[in-house]
């Protein structure tokens, strides 16, 4: 029986596209690689940064370079970018029906913990967390896998009374990694592709649909 509800922040509960991808280019450009405005790097949204933007600059990911790019990015995002952000419909409803059911609410995202609870707080989102769980600015825990893991850990929980809901397929392989069930939403920024091979066990068009899927303990 499903008690406790892990959920990814970036697609999930919010759109954080603009936000993250003008950051990202501004990034990018203080290091010397502007990138086209019709160039799409939607793709970075969901896993770790500092990766995705090594492999933008084609170089390792701890490359200098790839350091310097996040920090760039950083500079933007702390000040401006968190904010250019929209909350999915009926998520805040959403959390509120789950929370008064009885369900134990997770955040569980690769964004550095500080952004995170900075961003559900001004969409007062933060209440209805029992904690808000994210990476450190040093890239500590932004591989999914070793984040859930740290919860398990942290809240004494049981995997098998657990499910993670993402968008990505980074959300399921670390949740899969920790016998934990998983729920995809296809609203997000994983393709239909990318969710079909990760294959979840559910897949949900809104957020909302969450709330009969788990009373119908379908997960």
């Amino acid at each position: 029986m499903i008690k406790n509800i892990l959920i990814d922040l970036d697609g999930t509960l919010t759109d954080p596209k603009v936000g993250i991808t003008t950051s990202a280019r501004y990034g990018l450009a203080k290091v010397g690689c502007p990138i086209a405005d019709d160039i799409n790097i939607d793709w970075i949204i969901g896993p770790p940064l500092q990766a995705s933007l090594a492999k933008i600059l084609n170089v390792a990911v701890d490359d200098v370079l790839a350091e310097q790019a996040l920090m760039g990015y950083r500079e933007r995002f702390a000040v401006t970018g968190l904010y250019e952000n929209h909350v999915f419909e009926d998520v805040a409803e959403t959390l509120n029906t789950l929370k008064q059911q009885g369900f134990h609410l997770f955040l569980a995202t690769a964004k550095p913990e500080v952004y995170a609870k900075q961003i559900l707080e001004h969409f007062d989102l933060l209440k209805y967390f029992n904690y808000a769980y994210g990476s450190e600015l040093n890239g500590e825990r932004t591989n999914k896998g070793e984040l859930i893991a740290y919860i398990l850990e942290k809240e004494n929980l049981n995997p098998a009374e657990c499910v993670m809901v993402g968008d990505r397929e980074h959300d399921i392989f670390g949740a899969r990694r920790n016998g934990i069930e998983t729920i995809a939403v296809e609203y997000g920024y994983g393709s239909d592709q990318e969710l079909t091979e990760a294959a979840p066990q559910a897949r949900i068009k809104q957020f909302s649909d969450l709330l009969q899927l788990l009373n119908q303990s379908a997960v």
